[in-house]
């Protein structure tokens, strides 16, 4: 892969937004936002409700087109991008999945893999390995059989994370997954994506409204108050800035300092 400007290598930038403003009835919900997102990258997304972090993610996945400028995943504008195999994707709830069809968690699961009707998928016993693969990554192979709704909204993320995980993405992007999450689901989840990122090098972009675990877990923050406040590492953050990004005064509390992996 190159970069189309100047013919670099560009194998290492999963995710790119160039000046990428996106309007809607002509108002910007972000507005000439420029960063890359590097493989292997632990990046949060950081900001107040309304600041367009879910319409950067909605950019990255092609979901809506820049109104200006451009988004680029694996060097390919984002509405373009066909191979879907390198990219997972993680919504903030499971609502409408269990509601509509009592589907168990190996349902869902091994839904990640689907490419259309399959004929011979009636002579087919057993779940593919790489949905088994998946469940035993985030804990969940031991509930396959259950169904989805009977699980707790923790489970249910767990669920959807290894749903997304099925095809081996070099990429996981995740919108506010710890969103009512409790603390001891939060601690797994956050375990989850770690051992993801450090250990099978996928890259991680995650939406997020706890500044203290992002501060702990994120390796770069992207702070976006429709425009790009701040981007980098996290400790590099002072407390001036995030009181001025979320408009009141902010105190910055880390959650469970005795972690040993940062």
């Amino acid at each position: 892969m190159t970069d189309g400007r100047n013919g670099a290598r560009s194998d290492s930038v999963n995710l790119e937004f160039r000046n990428a403003t996106f309007s809607y009835e002509s108002i910007d919900v972000v507005k000439d936002v420029s960063f890359k997102v590097e493989q292997g990258d632990f990046i949060a997304l950081l900001g107040p409700n309304g600041s367009g972090k879910t319409t950067l993610v909605r950019l990255a996945l092609g979901l809506v087109h820049p109104s200006e400028g451009e988004t680029l995943l694996f060097g390919t504008p984002a509405h373009r991008f066909r191979d879907w195999r390198q990219v997972g994707y993680v919504p903030q709830t499971v609502e409408g999945i269990h509601t509509q069809f009592p589907a168990t968690v190996e349902e869902i699961v091994s839904h990640g893999l689907y490419k259309g009707f399959d004929p011979t998928r009636f002579w087919k016993r057993g779940a593919p390995e790489s949905v088994k693969t998946s469940m035993e990554a985030v804990g969940v192979a031991d509930l396959s059989g259950r169904r989805i709704s009977a699980l707790s909204t923790g489970q249910q993320q767990r669920v959807l994370i290894a749903r997304s995980l099925v095809r081996n993405p070099k990429i996981l992007m995740l919108d506010e997954p710890e969103a009512g999450v409790d603390a001891a689901g939060q601690e797994q989840l956050y375990s989850i994506l770690r051992r993801l990122n450090t250990e099978q090098g996928i890259t991680i972009l995650m939406v997020s409204h706890d500044i203290g675990a992002v501060m702990r877990e994120a390796k770069t923050v992207a702070c976006i108050n429709r425009t790009l406040v701040f981007h980098g590492p996290p400790h590099r953050i002072t407390q001036r800035e995030l009181s001025d990004l979320y408009g009141l005064p902010m105190d910055v509390l880390v959650h469970d300092l005795m972690h040993e992996h940062r």
